[in-house]
């Protein structure tokens, strides 16, 4: 028997190109010897003349020069000349990638069977070229789909899945089959057998061919529903925590605020019942007075009524101080800020310190060298750091120390909530003593309006109160740092000011006012504006006393006739609130359009905002407070006027 080869089959019996041939040497010695006898079966049969004339068969070849293993297909067909087989014809065809892919797959599907046999999770193949999804028995152990009952498509599964999540996990799925991505993961709500759904935890892997097209995807069902049973009664009652946790803070903020408004009520019973103690107090003295001056006329003994008026007069000093002392805490006190050197501030009235508290006491300043300046009414920053320094004399009944200290303080967020300011650039005034120090309940009702801790008759309580209202109206703050038995430091912080003007210093002798008709008579025309008859009578005749013109307006319509009429008016003087629509401060606006050069002394028992305006008033507008006296009055004409 011959045997004829092209080269390409001599190459897939691992044979070099023409070498010759022959059915023993070439093709029966280059098959697999396990293949060999059913090859040579296969043949024979073909050549049977009673037999089918084909030769189809597969076998393995060993290359008889390069040993390597092969797989081939080899399909023929025999021609006979009678009975008598006279040629065999055929192909061979490399089919060892297809074997060796479905020994790998076949070794898959085993791994895959003796794994779904071992796990409780529905294990899943999914043939994307035929649609055809294998399960394996926990689809029927685990959530009783038998396999009668079951489509095997990956449509089935699809529908199986929870309508609310079906669309997210069809979307997820073919992001990664169509994606290029090899691993899959998701969560989703599987209906069951008998209509309840299982909560699901799917992973799968998509095996992909050389081409990177998607043939299968595998993956594993794990039942997830104890746990998510679990975080769901968890979330529930972290929900329940929170409301209760929203309905308990909803319940301390209305204590809270009950107990503020319990305490603003305390607070203001207590700051009205001491305003009534002392204001009946200084009233009895000025109407038993003024009862006594008119016993006295009547009965003709005048020079006995001066001792009358001198205690009247005192009445009325001492009330002034006392309504000052409780603006001071409401913040509404009259300011007049300028820019201060507080160093020079301390220097200068060191020694009215030392004479204040008393030999006993050593008193020291320390002032911070390049110290800021700050904008403040120097005359009130004096009378706090006066009020302090007595406050630390009276905590050292033995004797002690007193030091003045200043400093700059640069305020970060976190340092300005703690002393309740905005963050920025402070200069600091700390009173420090050595005396008894305080308890923290103490220091904490330290502010209130009233509130002493000195034996009765010896204190008013509204010292550090007035101080309080003082730094805060000039946008500063107050705080206490004490310890009991070791001392107390009061600090004062106040805004840094930014400017090239020269700071203020404290007049050691600032002139006295003079007596209404102690000078040469003026002249010029004033505008009286007050809607209290009493007050508006009062200034008239200062002004007349002074040799100035008066004419009176009650409102600020009446006033502005009288502007508009009036070819030249050289002062006006208004009080700030008044009815018919218009305040002082708009008068004076008002007033100025009609006559730029105007002068403008301002009255007001407190520092409204419509007066102040940025802080500080123009150059050709001055402010008394009431009450004041009228040599006072007169002063602050002249000074205006000069």
């Amino acid at each position: 028997m011959s045997l004829s080869w092209d080269d390409r089959c001599r190459a897939l019996f691992g044979m070099s190109p023409g070498v010759p041939v022959s059915y023993e040497s070439a093709f029966l010695a280059g098959l697999h010897p396990d293949d060999r006898e059913r090859a040579d079966r296969a043949v024979a049969a073909a050549l049977d003349p009673d037999g089918s004339h084909r030769f189809d068969v597969e076998y393995r070849t060993v290359g008889i020069e390069d040993g390597v293993l092969r797989h081939i297909r080899a399909q023929g067909l025999a021609f006979f000349d009678g009975r008598e087989p006279v040629r065999l014809i055929g192909t061979v065809q490399d089919v060892t990638r297809d074997r060796e892919a479905s020994a790998k797959l076949r070794e898959v599907e085993e791994r895959l069977r003796l794994a779904g046999r071992a796990t409780n999770d529905a294990i899943w193949d999914w043939d994307f070229r035929t649609n055809h999804v294998t399960w394996n028995a926990a689809l029927e152990s685990a959530y009783g789909h038998g396999p009668d009952d079951v489509v095997p498509t990956g449509e089935w599964w699809l529908g199986q899945i929870h309508a609310e999540d079906r669309a997210r996990i069809d979307a997820s799925i073919h992001h990664v089959i169509d994606g290029g991505a090899s691993d899959w993961t998701d969560e989703y709500r599987f209906r069951r057998a008998d209509g309840s759904f299982a909560d699901i935890l799917d992973r799968g892997y998509v095996i992909r061919g050389e081409d990177g097209a998607p043939i299968r995807m595998v993956g594993a069902m794990l039942d997830v529903s104890a746990r998510k049973a679990v975080e769901r009664r968890l979330q529930q009652e972290r929900t329940r925590l929170v409301e209760e946790v929203k309905e308990t803070a909803a319940e301390r903020d209305r204590a809270e605020e009950a107990l503020r408004q319990s305490q603003k009520m305390e607070a203001v019973g207590q700051l009205t019942g001491g305003i009534a103690h002392d204001f009946n107090n200084l009233l009895t003295g000025i109407s038993g007075s003024l009862e006594m001056m008119q016993v006295r006329i009547a009965q003709g003994r005048v020079a006995e009524i001066d001792k009358y008026s001198v205690a009247a007069q005192g009445a009325v000093r001492r009330a002034a101080a006392l309504t000052h002392r409780l603006l001071a805490f409401s913040r509404r006190q009259t300011l007049d800020p300028k820019p201060c050197d507080v160093n020079r501030l301390i220097f200068d009235i060191e020694e009215l310190v030392r004479r204040t508290v008393g030999p006993s006491i050593t008193v020291e300043t320390v002032g911070k060298a390049g110290l800021w300046t700050t904008l403040v009414d120097t005359n009130q920053l004096e009378n706090a750091i006066l009020n302090l320094c007595i406050n630390a004399r009276d905590a050292m009944p033995e004797g002690g120390r007193i030091t003045i200290e200043t400093a700059n303080k640069w305020l970060d967020g976190r340092g300005a909530r703690e002393r309740d300011l905005e963050p920025g650039q402070y200069v600091s005034l700390c009173v420090t003593d050595t005396g008894t120090g305080m308890t923290d309940d103490v220091a904490a009702r330290a502010f209130d309006p009233f509130f002493t801790t000195k034996p009765l008759g010896e204190g008013t309580g509204l010292g550090l109160s007035m101080i309080y209202g003082f730094a805060r109206q000039s946008g500063g703050q107050v705080r206490i740092y004490s310890e009991v038995g070791m001392g107390t430091t009061m600090c004062i912080y106040l805004p840094r000011y930014m400017s090239v003007e020269e700071p203020e210093t404290v007049d050691s002798d600032p002139p006295a006012p003079t007596s209404i008709d102690g000078s040469a008579p003026a002249r010029g025309n004033v505008l009286v504006v007050d809607d209290e008859p009493t007050i508006r009578m009062l200034v008239a005749e200062v002004a007349e006393e002074l040799g100035y013109q008066v004419l009176e307006a009650f409102d600020g319509p009446s006033a502005m006739r009288i502007l508009q009429a009036k070819e030249v008016i050289d002062l006006l003087i208004t009080d700030v609130g008044l009815p018919g629509g218009m305040n002082g401060r708009q008068i004076a606006d008002a007033a100025l359009s009609l006559c730029p050069s105007l002068k403008i002394l301002f009255i007001t028992g407190y520092a409204e905002n419509a007066v102040i305006g940025s802080g500080r008033l123009a150059p050709n507008m001055a402010l008394i407070t009431k009450p004041f006296g009228m040599d006072a009055l007169a002063h602050r004409i002249r000074e205006i006027m000069a």
